[in-house]
């Protein structure tokens, strides 16, 4: 009985011991100065570059504000870098296909947040705490044989 108890305390101690350590996460930048990343937002995906700059974002070779006309649209791109507190300190370029506006400006804002942790992995926590590094997953349902669309029956007839 003894015995077991030494061996239970020696594996107790083993096991307080190898507790894991929160994971470090370390500056991810190319040979260019250039942190890169994926966002992703119901059909849409967007491949981000961010490099030190003036504050320009390109998306798909445009301005910003030209590609997303709605200024909705363009609150969102510009979420993460206003959370963060780096206006016109980082260029953007971004590529997106995909979807419609909507989705695709929620694509660039993850990207643009999860650029952003890998070229400064300090904002990490203010970009998770206002919920920008979570990929939004809801996306279009689809339909059902026996169903007019995903969930909407065919109208009912009495006679």
């Amino acid at each position: 009985m003894a015995e077991q108890l030494n061996s239970l305390e020696e594996l107790g101690t083993v096991a307080a011991v190898a507790a894991p350590e929160a994971p470090v996460h370390v500056k991810k930048v190319d040979a260019l100065g250039r942190s890169y990343a994926t966002g992703k937002r119901k059909d849409a995906i967007a491949r981000v570059w961010v490099k030190p700059g003036t504050g320009k974002i390109i998306v798909n070779g445009k301005e910003f504000n030209a590609y997303f006309a709605r200024p909705v649209l363009q609150m969102v791109l510009q979420q993460p870098i206003v959370a963060a507190n780096r206006a016109g300190q980082f260029d953007i370029i971004a590529t997106v296909a995909g979807g419609g506006l909507s989705g695709q400006a929620g694509a660039v804002r993850h990207g643009i947040s999860k650029a952003l942790t890998y070229y400064e992995p300090a904002l990490r926590a203010v970009l998770k705490k206002g919920g920008f590094l979570t990929r939004d997953s809801r996306v279009v349902e689809r339909k059902k044989y026996g169903k007019a669309k995903a969930r909407r029956s065919f109208q009912f007839s009495k006679r």
